[in-house]
């Protein structure tokens, strides 16, 4: 094995390079794999902006498809050259916080152990799997066998998109025949709409500006696609309800504009599940917010990580049950990734997912 490894490295606001990097160390609860497959997010967009801070010369990307390399010696259960994926959030399940159902917020053996979004550390606090290599902490809990048949386009969106999507249906807490709308069909948003299908729910109304991502997410289970450029989308979904609202709405992109509108959405009593990545205060309409007296509930999440999610997650896509496959719309080789970087960011020629061919 080669001592040294290719990875994207942020720079400095505006600049994630390639560079040379050694092969990581791994500890005896730490798994080395070989990333064959990764792909770029819109946290690592928010990243490259300066949007949200993360240490200069930190190998970014937290969506790792691979090989097992080499194996601590207290991690049992798995074997090298057995293919695996590792979700975005890795917890160590041995903290106060994850011990108590947060494990996205693990905060580690802190005295309390809990520190928000604690769970993320790949291209957060650890370096990240934007690398022909990754080092994965905690591996007995986060290594999940990829089952035979499956590729890595299929099972590419598990680490986070997947379960970052589900987990916004979840914590709506849809039940069977809920009316749903779902504000941005990006990546996320378009999860959040197949989850939303999944849950039962009996309508599920798609918003986007993107007549190509509401399309997609016709694929993905909405029954109503709006184009917020065409219409008043929030006087359409209380006509489509017939002045009710609907009981839950999930807001996908992280902007007053769409966290706004899925307030006014949803009936008295109804959820506000949030997903997005907010990069500025937020306003609470005071009208939409029914003066605090509506009995709403606003949610937001963090995606569940660890490797019985993932494990789930999986199941699901070799059942036949949903395909994200074609959500991979852009190939591009890991030393091509600053190309990828400005063709993501600025959202051009139909992208929703990337797949960076490492290995």
């Amino acid at each position: 094995m080669p001592a040294m490894m290719k990875a994207a490295i942020f720079v400095e606001p505006g600049r994630i390079e390639i560079d040379d990097r050694p092969i990581p160390d791994i500890g005896p609860n730490d798994a080395l794999i070989r990333v064959t497959t990764t792909t770029i997010c819109g946290t690592d967009v928010h990243i490259l902006k300066g949007e949200y801070p993360v240490e200069k010369g930190l190998i970014v990307g937290h969506e790792p498809v691979g090989v097992i390399e080499k194996l601590g010696a207290n991690v049992q259960g798995y074997r090298e050259g057995q293919r695996v994926i590792a979700g975005a959030i890795c917890p160590s399940f041995t903290s106060y916080a994850c011990q108590d159902g947060c494990s996205a917020q693990d905060g580690g053996h802190h005295a309390h152990g809990y520190k928000p979004m604690g769970g993320w550390r790949f291209g957060n606090t650890i370096d990240g799997a934007q690398a022909e290599y990754l080092r994965v902490p905690d591996a007995q809990a986060n290594l999940s066998p990829v089952p035979d048949g499956l590729t890595d386009d299929q099972v590419l969106m598990c680490p986070d998109i997947m379960s970052t999507g589900f987990a916004g249906a979840e914590s709506a807490n849809i039940r069977i025949g809920d009316s749903v709308a779902v504000f941005a069909q990006g990546p996320i948003g378009l999860c959040a709409t197949a989850g939303a299908r999944l849950r039962g729910a009996g309508l599920i109304i798609a918003v986007d500006g993107v007549d190509e991502r509401l399309a997609m997410a016709k694929k993905m289970g909405a029954d109503v696609t709006l184009n917020f450029r065409q219409v008043d989308v929030v006087a359409e979904i209380l006509k489509l309800t017939g002045g009710r609202g609907v009981d839950a709405s999930i807001e996908a992109l992280g902007l007053q504009q769409t966290f706004e509108q899925a307030l006014r959405v949803i009936k008295p009593g109804g959820t506000l599940s949030s997903l997005g990545v907010y990069s500025e205060s937020l306003t609470i309409p005071l009208d939409a917010f029914c003066a605090g007296l509506g009995d709403h509930r606003i949610v937001t999440s963090l995606c569940p990580g660890g490797k019985e999610r993932m494990r789930r997650l999986m199941q699901i896509i070799d059942s036949g049950r949903l395909d994200l496959g074609p959500m991979v719309t852009h190939r591009y080789p890991l030393e091509k990734i600053v190309d990828a970087y400005d063709l993501f960011s600025h959202q051009r020629d139909g992208v929703l997912k990337i797949a960076l061919e490492v290995s």
